[in-house]
């Protein structure tokens, strides 16, 4: 399901909303080379598209004041936490394997 919706987003009919902090947490497991370098120079080409399907959410006080909504009990990394937050704000799903995201009933997960 993810790949389809990527696969569409690639060919312009659909758009991907990428909050900002999956980008930090992309460049930091870059540095520890938990994932290829050109892979973050790819995300960071296609967020910078003006005309491109991907569009970063900055982290703007919206989001803390959304996270409030998301218990650390339920969903204990920080960086979890601004995902669904943004997800909520937008109304939006995640597209995301994360065990903890996915049992986190506020929000929709596509997996």
């Amino acid at each position: 399901m993810v790949r389809s919706i990527l696969t569409m987003a690639d060919r312009g009919e659909t758009g991907v909303f990428v909050p900002t902090i999956v980008v930090v947490e992309m460049v930091y497991l870059s540095e520890r080379l938990k994932i290829n370098p050109d892979v973050l120079k790819r995300t960071f080409e296609l967020l910078e598209d003006p005309q491109g399907s991907y569009r970063p959410v900055p982290l703007d006080l919206a989001v803390p004041r959304s996270a409030q909504r998301v218990p650390r009990s339920e969903v204990p990394d920080l960086p979890d936490r601004v995902i669904a937050a943004t997800a909520l704000i937008l109304g939006l799903p995640v597209l995301t394997v994360d065990g903890k995201l996915r049992a986190f009933r506020k929000i929709e997960t596509i997996w």
